[in-house]
């Protein structure tokens, strides 16, 4: 019996699952990739855009306003979709323009966008309680959003991550902001 060929076979057959793991670990609690599905975020993202998701980053830093995000919504759904409120802020939407705390905020990220007059006391609140936030898709008009009583505001539980990049398709690879 060649002992030394079994040793290299389980020195070279470890290795492999080791691999197997940190690849798991990464594609699990690091980055995802998600797709982006129907027009709810157009212009600056299209149906069928795949993206890149950083999962890590939002257990060592602040979840921040603009942010482009993908969320857990009805149990087997995923919307992608832009942080706006934050907990503790009173949210509202006048004349198409965005007050928060009452106080204009430029939406810089839009163009050309109509933003229905709203406020977060639409959804029966007078700010938004800890650890949830308010979001939106930046095709205001066709969006299934926070604006929605079906969807509401969102737990911090249920975002997955922030989305990095866009890498399909591959002639509009670029960062995600």
């Amino acid at each position: 019996m060649d002992w030394l060929g079994i040793k290299e076979f389980f020195k070279d057959f470890f290795k492999y699952v080791l691999l197997i793991i940190v690849i798991l670990f990464i594609a699990i609690y690091i980055i995802g990739l998600q797709q982006v599905v129907g027009p709810s975020m157009s212009p600056n993202l299209k149906n069928n855009d795949i993206l890149i998701l950083d999962k890590i980053s939002y257990k060592f830093t602040n979840i921040k306003r603009g942010d482009v995000v993908s969320l857990y919504y009805a149990d087997t759904k995923y919307l992608i979709k832009r942080i706006i409120g934050l907990p503790g802020e009173y949210i509202e939407y006048k004349n198409n323009m965005l007050y928060i705390d009452g106080n204009l905020y430029l939406e810089d990220y839009l163009d050309d966008v109509i933003t229905e007059d709203f406020s977060i006391k639409d959804l029966g609140y007078d700010k938004i309680p800890s650890n949830q936030y308010l979001v939106l898709g930046d095709n205001r008009g066709d969006s299934l959003d926070s604006r929605d009583k079906t969807v509401g505001l969102i737990d911090r539980s249920d975002i997955i991550g922030k989305v990095r990049f866009r890498i399909w398709p591959l002639n509009k690879i670029k960062i995600v902001k």
